[in-house]
């Protein structure tokens, strides 16, 4: 027959209750957050008695007169029962007493304690103590097994201990609780109990099932579960005969189960779905009394132990037709019709099914009957647990039919035949998807919590019996001032940023969803807007970027506002949200891409970059995490790289270089001290390199007061054998590289940059190459120094050359030069591509009439194109000073010294060479030409289209060429751009000689000079008189005065075209007098008297110069005799004077 659920009635005031029975069985004592412990006659007893105890009641327990209870002045006090009167300190702790128990025999008293102690104590005499140490978190509970030999207690460390009491030491332990930091923060109260009266078994509340073990083996033998449980099981007590065990869980269901057959015989639901934190079994096993959070309390009545039908009835009925009251009542616990077997509750308990059971349908359907009316009808399916598996008789839907089918007893048969009959899945088993949450924040059940806590700032939760509000902080109270607000809507969702605070909370049956925007940095004066979510569906996460709003919801649509409230796109998503995250114009979305198994989740991720050309970067790839683990923080670095951090601590950062890749780069579990710790991120930074977080002892995450202090972890590629010296090298080379992919991400979207950290990153990058490189010469290992190498740049290739030649490693130094030599033809190739663009500069400026098409052309050139000319300048640019010097010397062999006050056909000289980069009379600077100090040489920022517009060459004079060149010497570094040597003979010739003689070439004068512009010009093939022609043409009046009056220009209209501007230039232009005019037309064409004298004197100075070198080329030519590589190679090495 079924039990009786009386109804709750008031106990005690809001907050956790315990309860148990006096031993005969005549009084129920319950306790509470109040500080009194109530003795009720029964439920119904409207004037229980009352005895103060303390502030708050914890814990209590009663046996032979003695009322012991825990109490929140961390003492565990004695009271005479029924009496009430104090009896004394039984012991003390540092902290709360959490649970107490007696023994069997009433002599002893266990406690356990958030001081991560548990003690035993002598009733008689307090003084006799044993005190068991080991847990590392506070302890939940404790329990004497029934024989006073063990004792089993669990803690918020996630173990379970069975103690030996006499030794005080530890027989074993299983980690199998879900760890908390503290009591009020734990899943579980995990209230666990050995089986009278032997003590053979100990169950165990974990997650939604209760494990039971063996004692003395200590095995786990099997597991009792319902699928109607679907929280966590708080407390399980056993019924006095040993036959039975009830559960009650956080969701409020009370399950009581057949250990034997593993069936579950009743299940009842608390009347409000209350938390239930008490349970207590009647001596005589009729009654179980309960109480739950909210401080009510509860009874089961009717409960017949005695009714299930044991193993041998089962197996010898007398009479097949023949029903005993017993067996009535036991079939009242089905309601299936005809020849179903099996009611839900068996079905849904997992568990194999050992009993016959006769079906009756005559009795009255009891609260679990579908409204429909239709039989139930599910076979069960064997536990997993082979320990379980033992033999008992099993229901077979084949052995019954017919009419007769609802009387058929199945007689005993093996489970190993049972298995065979019916089969058994055997494979991978789902595993439940994650919740949606937000970044940054704190579980939503916690009355004080974190709702965001981001870069900007934190947004604090409060829901307790005083207030329901919201805090919101900023890190830089130049952003906004702290604001407090009501949170009368129940916002459960937050994210902030340096523009607004949104919030969102989820519907209830009269309200809709609702998204709150607290935009705080709107100029006007309405700084708040609101929208209502469509009936049924529920916001899940919601995040902020730049002028943009985004939530997504359960309908599995994510909707895009502007952060001024105007409804912009909504796309779908192909499954459940996880969690979102904004930065700038990126949003990154984590989702459920399908059902993972054995403990995995199957995620998926999107990342779309919004804006004027919005498009999805990553198109839905599953998001890698650690095995069996979930992820609890997605997000972006400062920087703008989304990243991403599993339950197991590894964080992961999207390598952009390598396929939009994620890369792990810390493991916080390497840093945390105990078990139980963990860190909770709060930010990511790539330059500095640092992962700022929370450390947080015994938890996941921290409490919201006091305010907790942030700490930083650096991070660290998991490469192999770090602790070497190559690992280290090769780890702290690659993590660069990595979190430098940054700088090429923000300047191809317009940000700024820090050149002076992407410089040294550069450097530092350089410097690891060369010494992982010297390692690998002294280990001999010449093959892996040419693949180091191949990753360094040409500069730093000819210090490895030098390296190398100086080792004596000759096979090496001619492998390292053919690589040089091949950079150097990869970067020649680069730029004469190049060259085309630059020239159509040139001849857009030649023809008035198509003046500025090659402005516009250049403008048209793609974002990636000016992105990777940026990237080449910079590395060519930004060197160590040593790589400069040398760069510049092995430059100076190379550029043949030409005339730089040249013009036109009418000197006799030697056409000049072709530049790269040509130099337009519209801001484009000659790298070839020395510009007079009189003259502007600055192009407009408005007109560099090009990379190479802003640099300006180094320029280095003969002797015989004046000092005009030192003016220049600390203006940045252009490397010549002229055609690289085809043969490799004169490539390693040019190389070696330009760093083994570079200073003494200047010392000896005139005769190197010659020598190395005869090797500069042997390489450099020559270009025509036209073009020639071309460089030197002079400046028109106009285009010198547009250079130096643009930026007005721009200044008075920024949003002019090109076209716009010259004409806004023409008109201004000729708006000045006639005066003006020509003095720009002379300084134009450069008709100054002092500057035209000094051409004559340094034209005069080149043409007896050419002429020297021309009489030094022929006596070379002579005397040149052809040597092999290898000994120039050992002349280099080995030259000393």
């Amino acid at each position: 027959m079924p039990c009786e659920r009386k109804p709750m009635r008031y106990g005690h005031s809001e907050g956790h209750t315990d309860v148990c029975f006096d031993q005969q069985g005549k009084c129920i004592l319950t306790c509470g957050s109040d500080g009194d412990v109530r003795i009720w006659e029964s439920l119904d007893d409207d004037d229980p008695k009352s005895i103060n105890v303390g502030e708050k009641a914890y814990s209590l327990t009663l046996k032979n007169g003695k009322l012991v209870t825990a109490v929140s002045n961390n003492t565990v006090q004695i009271h005479t029962f029924p009496d009430g009167d104090p009896d004394g300190i039984l012991t003390r702790f540092t902290s709360n007493a959490n649970h107490v128990t007696f023994n069997q025999s009433g002599t002893r008293v266990a406690a356990g304690s958030s001081d991560f102690l548990v003690k035993v104590v002598e009733v008689a005499d307090s003084s006799q103590q044993k005190t068991l140490r080991g847990h590392e978190a506070p302890v939940l509970s404790v329990n004497f097994d029934p024989k006073e030999e063990f004792l089993a207690s669990s803690s918020c460390d996630g173990s379970v201990v069975v103690w030996n009491i006499e030794e005080q030491a530890q027989v074993t332990s299983w980690n199998i609780l879900q760890k908390s930091s503290d009591v009020t923060n734990a899943k579980s109260l995990c209230r666990l109990a050995w089986q009278p009266p032997s003590g053979k078994l100990l169950a165990v509340p974990v997650e939604t099932s209760v494990h039971l073990y063996e004692r003395n083996t200590w095995s786990h033998v099997s597991s009792l579960s319902d699928d109607f449980i679907t929280q966590a099981i708080n407390v399980v007590v056993w019924s006095p005969c040993g036959r039975f065990l009830a559960a009650g869980t956080i969701g409020g269901y009370l399950t009581v189960w057949d250990v034997e057959t593993k069936l579950c015989l009743e299940r009842q639901k608390h009347e409000k779905g209350y938390t239930v934190c008490g349970m207590a079994w009647h001596p005589s096993g009729g009654q179980i009394v309960y109480t739950d959070t909210e401080g009510c309390l509860g009874l089961l009545d009717g409960l017949s132990t005695a009714s299930a039908p044991s193993a041998a009835a089962a197996a010898a009925p007398t009479n097949k037709n023949l029903k005993t009251k017993e067996t009535k009542d036991y079939d009242d616990l089905f309601d299936e019709d005809g020849d179903q077997f099996l009611d839900e509750e068996a079905s849904e308990s997992r568990s194999p099914v050992k009993k016959s059971a006769v079906a009756d349908d005559d009795d009255d359907d009891d609260d679990l009957m579908p409204a429909t009316g239709r039989p139930r009808h599910r076979s069960s399916f064997l536990d997993d647990d082979d320990n379980s598996q033992d033999a008992g008789s099993v229901n077979l839907d084949k052995f019954g039919g017919g009419d007769d089918a609802s009387s058929a007893i199945v007689p005993l048969v093996p489970v190993a035949a049972a298995a065979a009959l019916r089969p058994v899945y055997d494979g991978p088993m789902p595993t439940p998807p994650q919740r949606p949450f937000q970044p940054g924040s704190t579980p939503a059940h916690l009355t004080h919590r974190f709702m965001m806590w981001n870069s900007v700032g934190i947004v604090r939760g409060y829901n307790d019996e005083q207030d329901n509000a919201i805090d919101v902080e900023f890190h830089d109270t130049a952003v906004h001032h702290a604001m407090h607000l009501t949170n009368s809507l129940g916002h459960t969702m937050a994210d902030m940023s340096q523009e607004a605070v949104l919030l969102a909370c989820e519907s209830t049956d009269e309200l809709a969803s609702k998204l709150q925007c607290l935009h705080f940095s709107s100029w006007d004066t309405s700084k708040e807007w609101m929208v209502d979510l469509p009936k049924g569906e529920d916001a899940r996460a919601l995040c902020l970027g730049q002028g943009w709003v985004a939530v997504a919801t359960s309908a599995l649509l994510v909707r895009l506002f502007s952060v001024g409230g105007v409804q912009r796109e909504v796309f779908s998503l192909p499954g459940p949200v996880v969690c979102m995250s904004g930065h700038g114009q990126q949003l990154l979305i984590a989702y459920h891409r399908g059902t993972g198994f054995d403990g995995d989740q199957a995620l998926g991720v999107q990342l779309l970059q919004l804006g004027r050309r919005s498009r999805q970067v990553i198109h839905g790839e599953p998001l890698p995490i650690s095995r069996k683990s979930y992820l609890v923080w997605l997000g972006f670095s400062a920087e703008g790289t989304p990243c991403s951090i599993d339950s197991e601590g590894v964080v992961r950062l999207l390598n952009r270089s390598l396929g939009n890749t994620w890369t792990p780069v810390c493991n916080t579990r390497d840093h945390c001290k105990g078990k139980s710790d963990h860190y909770w991120v709060v930010g990511i930074h790539e330059n500095p390199q640092q992962l700022r977080c929370i450390p947080c002892k015994g938890s996941r995450f921290p409490p919201t007061l006091p305010r907790p202090a942030v700490a930083i972890l650096p991070f660290s590629l998991p490469l192999c054998q770090t602790t070497t010296e190559k690992g280290q090298m090769e780890e702290q080379y690659w993590r660069s590289v990595l979190f430098q992919n940054h700088y090429g991400f923000l300047a191809l979207n317009g940000y700024e940059t820090n050149e002076h950290s992407q410089s040294q990153a550069q450097k530092e990058q350089q410097e690891l190459l060369m010494k992982m490189f010297a390692l690998s010469c002294k280990l001999e290992r010449e093959f892996r120094c040419v693949e180091l190498a191949e990753l360094m740049t040409q500069s730093v290739v000819t210090l490895a050359i030098r390296y190398a030649s100086r080792s004596r490693r000759m096979a090496l130094a001619q492998r390292l030069s053919e690589l040089a030599l091949e950079k150097a033809n990869q970067e020649q190739a680069q730029q004469e591509e190049e060259e085309p663009d630059y020239a159509s500069h040139n001849a857009g400026y030649r023809h008035s009439g198509d003046e500025w098409r090659g402005e516009r052309h250049s403008h048209s050139r793609t974002p990636q194109q000016n992105r990777h000319e940026e990237e080449e300048e910079d590395e060519e640019e930004e060197e160590a000073p040593e790589e400069q010097m040398e760069a510049e010397e092995a430059a100076e062999s190379q550029k043949p010294r030409l005339n730089p006050f040249k013009k036109g056909p009418a000197s006799p000289e030697k056409a000049s060479p072709k530049p790269v980069s040509t130099a337009s009379k519209e801001g484009r600077v000659n790298p070839f030409k020395v510009s007079c100090p009189g003259k502007p040489s600055a192009s407009p920022a408005g007109r560099a289209a090009n990379v190479l517009d802003t640099m300006t060459m180094s320029n280095r004079k003969p002797s015989a060429s004046g000092t005009t060149g030192s003016k220049q010497s600390k203006s940045p570094v252009l490397k010549p751009l002229v055609p690289r040597p085809k043969s490799k003979t004169q490539a390693t010739l040019l190389q070696m000689s330009s760093r083994a003689g570079g200073k003494k070439a200047e010392e000896k004068g005139k005769e190197p000079s010659a020598e190395r512009l005869k090797q500069a010009e042997d390489a450099t093939p020559p270009a025509s008189a036209g073009d020639n022609q071309e460089n030197c043409r002079p400046k028109t009046g106009f285009q010198l005065w547009l250079e130096e009056n643009r930026k007005s220009i721009l200044a008075d209209d920024p949003h002019l075209e090109e076209t716009a501007i010259i004409k806004e230039a023409m008109g201004r232009f000729r708006t000045l007098s006639a005066d003006e005019r020509l003095s720009w037309t002379e300084r134009a064409k450069g008709e100054v008297g002092e500057v035209k004298k000094r051409k004559r004197e340094e034209e005069e100075n080149v043409r007896e110069e050419g002429e020297e070198r021309a009489e030094q080329q022929e006596v070379s030519a002579k005397k040149k005799k052809p040597l092999d590589t290898s000994a120039k190679l050992s002349a280099f090495a080995f030259n000393k004077d």
